[in-house]
């Protein structure tokens, strides 16, 4: 990717509070483009990782709410490239509270949708996830894997990722989905297994954990960043979906194992049953296949996962204040 396609750019990211989204604006502005973050208004005025961060400065920050069209519509006006990142996330939230992410997830991507093609946007990126494929049927799982909408999360985001599918097909709009696999890093909520494993051993706690057995494929979010912008230069994909994936599998037991010894820390996961989905909504395996990346865009995963792995605990270790280490973060 050249290092002079972004300088200038009219950019937005939405969701630019949260964990990816961060790392996303911070690269962006690092590459030169103009940014504009929008970000969930709350009554403190919060702006998520965003203020921390050392290019604040650099970005124009917008608070708003993705429901919420006209916060939508204002965000998007100008902005040649749209990154739609703003969702609700948490599996086990979605059992108790569907509409709030048909609202979120659906309604929400419906709202940037609709303004990106009243507003004549050059590209607009719309973000799914890996869950929405369901407990894979094969392996390596491709694009043309089935979807399964396992909870009401994987489903709001089957829906979403339809209704961006219809604006390219109806519309023209010029849509890509990227489907990143299990991203991890810095700044991830203790919603995630992998901060939760770590957050917990540096507190000194028992590692409680939802189901051992379950497998998940691993990408580093420099890598899950690097697939966003190398998507949204690159005209061949639109109208596609792309998936960002590592091609390996490890399961939660096995990475609860890798981490202790990174950590230097021997310990038994102990299974706590509010962690545990529903019987038949858990995913059991996920090992995604990144053949079209790789190909059209030239992506693939470069940080092993023991790489990763080394700098999220490094930087845990400096940012443990940041999480409630005996709550569980639902």
């Amino acid at each position: 990717m050249s290092n002079g396609a972004w300088s200038g750019r009219k950019v937005l990211v939405t969701g630019a509070g949260g964990f990816i989204g961060s790392h996303l604006v911070e690269r962006l502005v690092e590459l030169g483009a103009d940014v504009r973050a929008l970000v969930r208004y709350t009554s403190t005025g919060h702006l998520g990782w965003l203020d921390a961060s050392l290019h604040k400065g650099d970005i124009d920050i917008v608070l708003g709410d993705i429901r919420d069209c006209d916060s939508v519509r204002s965000a998007v006006q100008g902005r040649s490239v749209v990154f739609h990142l703003a969702a609700l996330i948490g599996i086990p939230y979605s059992y108790r509270a569907a509409q709030s992410y048909v609202r979120t997830n659906i309604e929400g991507t419906l709202n940037v949708l609709q303004a990106a093609r009243d507003f004549d946007a050059e590209r607009v990126l719309c973000t799914s996830t890996s869950e929405v494929y369901g407990t894979a049927r094969y392996v390596p799982m491709n694009e043309e894997h089935p979807l399964q909408g396992q909870s009401p999360y994987s489903a709001s985001k089957i829906g979403a990722d339809k209704i961006a599918e219809s604006y390219y097909i109806s519309f023209g709009l010029p849509v890509s989905i990227v489907r990143p696999f299990n991203t991890y890093g810095p700044r991830q909520s203790a919603r995630a297994v992998i901060p939760t494993i770590i957050t917990q051993a540096l507190a000194g706690h028992k590692i409680e954990l939802g189901a051992l057995s379950p497998s998940r494929d691993f990408n580093y979010v420099s890598d899950t960043v690097e697939g966003f912008l190398c998507t949204a230069l690159e005209k061949q994909v639109i109208g596609r979906t792309l998936n960002f994936a590592s091609g390996v599998e490890i399961t939660i037991s096995e990475l609860a194992e890798l981490i202790g010894r990174l950590m230097g820390k021997r310990f038994t996961p102990v299974l706590e049953e509010q962690r545990v989905r529903p019987e038949h909504s858990e995913v059991k395996r996920l090992c995604g296949d990144a053949t079209l990346a790789r190909q059209v865009l030239g992506w693939q995963s470069r940080v092993k996962l023991e790489e990763g792995l080394r700098q999220t605990i490094a930087w845990f270790e400096s940012n443990l204040r940041n999480y409630r280490i005996k709550e569980y973060a639902i």
